[in-house]
């Protein structure tokens, strides 16, 4: 197979799949992970795939940010999972806070009741939720409501963020690489996000194993930030190492 027909399907199969991995084309391809490499890089230097850890994306994925309904029935097992291994991450008593997501509000499902916690949150569902649960005292952050995540941003939420302090930060994120950190689409959710672990004495990010390798536009924590990954048994043993040689611990549920 000529350099051409190769990149011709190395980029299709990213557009499907939304992502390709090195190793796993030198093996279909049946040539060495160096040549892959190189087509890799031709494809970003003609504005089609971004380079990532292991791997590409496609360009479309850096700005492309799905609906709420989309993701929230998308990995809900593995979502379920990290969210139960989150709780061994929750302090006793104290203040936590909860970013926008579809995981994050699975551990909220999941929140004790017999705590003394106040719970800090810029999301609309996740307040919702917490509100029926006893024992805890909710919070919810101001600011302009995003369609797409029904999160609060903007200013407001951004001044009370800078006032306050909690003891641990639950994160969501949209991508995941040992090079780029944690990054998501939305320049305004960003900032938020970014005031969030600046909060926290302690942040954990929850993200299933297809959010690992996924860069977008706009980066909100470097990994040195985090002290816990939790994600899902999907994840290659070879990129939890990647993640972990950069910093935060990784945890498999």
């Amino acid at each position: 197979m000529y350099a051409p027909e190769r990149q011709r399907l190395i980029a299709a199969r990213a557009r499907v799949d939304g992502r390709v991995d090195v190793a796993d084309l030198a093996q279909e391809l049946q040539v060495t992970p160096e040549t892959i490499r190189r087509d890799l890089t031709q494809l970003e230097r003609a504005g089609v795939l971004r380079r990532v850890h292991g791997g590409a994306i496609p360009i479309e994925r850096l700005t492309f940010e799905r609906g709420l309904e989309a993701r929230r029935v998308s990995m809900t097992a593995e979502k379920e999972r990290i969210a139960r291994a989150a709780l061994a991450e929750l302090p006793e008593r104290g203040t936590v806070l909860l970013d926008a997501g579809t995981t994050t509000a699975a551990l909220a499902d999941i929140l004790p009741g017999d705590r003394d916690l106040v719970v800090v949150t810029n999301s609309l569902p996740i307040a919702s939720r917490l509100v029926a649960t006893p024992g805890l005292t909710t919070m919810l952050l101001g600011g302009r409501v995003r369609g797409a995540t029904l999160a609060s941003v903007d200013i407001w939420a951004l001044r009370v963020l800078s006032e306050i302090h909690v003891d641990v930060a639950f994160m969501a994120t949209n991508g995941v690489t040992p090079e780029l950190g944690l990054t998501t689409p939305d320049i305004a959710e960003a900032a938020v996000k970014s005031a969030m672990v600046s909060a926290a004495a302690r942040v954990v990010l929850l993200a299933d194993h297809t959010k690992v390798g996924a860069a977008y536009f706009a980066r909100f924590a470097e990994m040195d930030d985090v002290e816990v990954i939790l994600t899902d048994s999907g994840l290659d043993e070879r990129l939890a190492r990647d993640l972990e040689a950069a910093g935060p611990k990784v945890v498999r549920a």
